[in-house]
């Protein structure tokens, strides 16, 4: 049986055609760029057979909050300045989302911050639970944030820190010293968005070899692949798969 665009030949063998409405110009085919929003992780120029190459996904600035910001955020906010001077320089913005609060730091100042919120006895964020990478590319020119999780036992608590660093100078100092727990995932963020965390103990890939090329979690990362044989038949890689329309 032979799929409805494929014509036959002579000898009887099915052979593959152009799917009728495909076009390079085609939403599933070549997504348009990220900063419109549109398919399903703004990459180009690559098959993309999922059916969202057409999702146009809203994008909402990310405000500066205003005091008072509610709740305890207030307390943490008010501690963590009496506690660290440099607050004003440190700190480019305090976020309240969705009953969250992230605090947007420079890159140079991470580790410091970190060090006062774990030992300051009105903080007490004694635990980091996660360092995990994010690319917003075509939507920050530094593009890619590292982003903490900091949890207080002590006052049953949680914040989030944010660093963004360009993918051109990807530097920003360990945490390792302050949360040991960071070690493991500062190398899955390294690997996977290529952030380089100066100071870290042993800096290597954690998932993929160690000779491989460019991380794979960025958005501007080609989907590549490699074919697959089943049942007598070779499924193409990712990129190079047609579009169904």
């Amino acid at each position: 049986m032979t799929a409805p665009n494929d014509r036959v030949d002579g000898g009887g063998v099915p052979v593959p055609t152009t799917p009728a409405g495909a076009s390079s110009t085609a939403p599933a085919e070549y997504p348009p760029a990220s900063p419109a929003g549109r398919g399903m992780f703004g990459n180009q120029g690559t098959g993309d057979v999922s059916g969202f190459g057409g999702l146009v996904r809203p994008r909402r600035a990310i405000a500066d909050a205003a005091r008072p910001y509610g709740g305890w955020f207030d307390e943490v906010a008010d501690a963590l300045e009496e506690a660290y001077p440099a607050f004003g320089e440190a700190i480019e913005k305090v976020v309240v989302d969705r009953g969250e609060l992230t605090l947007h730091v420079r890159p140079e100042r991470i580790a410091e911050v970190c060090q006062v919120l774990r030992d300051d006895m009105a903080l007490r964020f004694e635990l980091c639970s996660s360092v995990s990478g994010v690319d917003y590319l075509g939507a920050d020119e530094r593009r890619l944030h590292a982003v903490y999780q900091l949890t207080s036992m002590t006052y049953r608590r949680r914040i989030r820190l944010e660093a963004a660093v360009s993918a051109e100078d990807p530097h920003l100092p360990s945490v390792t010293a302050v949360y040991p727990t960071a070690d493991w995932q500062e190398r899955e963020a390294y690997d996977m968005f290529g952030i380089v965390f100066d100071g870290h103990p042993n800096l290597t890939r954690i998932l993929m070899p160690d000779d491989w090329e460019g991380h794979p979690q960025r958005k501007d990362y080609p989907l590549g692949g490699v074919p697959v044989e089943y049942k007598g038949a070779e499924i193409p890689p990712p990129d190079q798969r047609r579009s169904y329309q």
